[in-house]
């Protein structure tokens, strides 16, 4: 079933480069310089309106940019959504409010994740030539901390079971489908990140595999709801995500149903992992650029969780980004 779009996507692979909502000439000119056309951005929920949604995409376009994914981030991550809080309903009606501003300001995708508590981490660690860069350590659960919870205890009063987070998820996609097709908009639902792992009494039961996605898009039901695929995160999961990377790209992105991809790399798989430069992980990141070109991928590719390379944070940013261009320019010309 194709997606429901009412913006025009252009075939192909599309590196796009992550960047703040309000860039300078400057900034947009440096993306430029890097032969990146493409780009996503994060909104502060006091700007969420169709009219501040078109300046941002207008804005990028006199840069000689387009905007392909714009994230609210007050309804991404969102406790009361995952565990059915007593403000459910508002979050939900909040939501759909940014889909439809999305579909107003013909902006075709935005990202979304299902987790209550959500990103978690433990000090950070050093990657190749002393780079610091984020860590998660099971033996360090003590020390970890997401979404403003530290520790191991309860983040929400409670501990809850997988069968709420997926009653929860189910009544969730019923209602935001027909809103995501009616406004054309692409919804991808990032991994939980960590996978599989619970942390503060929640369990991550859902997007932590391949079985959980397969049954989760098929609760969806809907050409608009698909998944950002961070690599990262399915390499964080290794074996226990039921399928590598290639075979995941291969099964939904030949549905077309990776809508987002986030591009980067860990040094090993749970239950200690360290991210590290796109071209110093344990998995070969060719292969996913390459299964991506094969199955006629469409949307973008984005740097994601870039160690920390010198003393300005936009020389991790350009290499990997010229890594990935580089990449993507081979997985093409093999293709033709």
């Amino acid at each position: 079933m194709a997606v429901k779009s009412h913006m025009e996507i252009a075939p192909g692979l599309k590196v796009a480069a992550q960047m703040s909502p309000e860039p300078s000439d400057e900034e947009m000119a440096f993306v430029r310089q890097m032969g990146v056309e493409y780009t996503v951005t994060w909104i502060d929920s006091a700007k969420a309106t169709p009219e501040y949604y078109r300046s941002r995409r207008e804005h990028f376009a006199r840069g000689g940019i387009q905007l392909y994914g714009l994230g609210n981030g007050s309804v991404h991550n969102v406790d009361a959504i995952t565990l059915n809080l007593p403000n459910r309903d508002e979050k939900v009606a909040e939501y759909k409010a940014h889909i439809r501003n999305l579909g107003q300001a013909d902006i075709p995708y935005t990202t979304y994740a299902h987790m209550a508590n959500s990103v978690w981490s433990t000090p950070p660690e050093q990657t190749r030539g002393g780079s610091r860069a984020r860590a998660f350590d099971m033996a360090r659960l003590a020390e970890a901390s997401g979404g403003g919870f530290t520790g191991e205890g309860l983040t929400h009063d409670r501990e809850y079971t997988e069968e709420e987070l997926w009653d929860n998820f189910a009544s969730f996609a019923q209602e935001i489908a027909p809103v995501a097709e009616e406004a054309g908009v692409r919804i991808g639902i990032h991994p939980d990140d960590p996978p599989g792992v619970l942390l503060g009494g929640v369990p991550r039961p859902i997007f932590s595999s391949f079985d959980g996605y397969k049954r989760a898009l098929e609760i969806a039901d809907s050409p608009n709801v698909g998944m950002c695929l961070c690599i990262g995160c399915w390499l964080e999961g290794g074996e226990a995500m039921g399928r590598d990377v290639v075979e995941t790209i291969r099964y939904f992105g030949g549905q077309g149903k990776i809508f987002k991809v986030h591009y980067r790399n860990v040094d090993q798989p749970l239950p200690h992992f360290v991210e590290t430069f796109v071209d110093d992980g344990y998995f070969d990141m060719y292969q996913a650029m390459r299964a991506l070109a094969e199955v006629g991928y469409d949307g973008t590719l984005i740097p994601d969780h870039i160690p920390q390379m010198g003393d300005d944070g936009r020389l991790g940013t350009a290499y990997t980004l010229a890594y990935m261009r580089a990449l993507q320019k081979r997985a093409e010309e093999e293709r033709s």
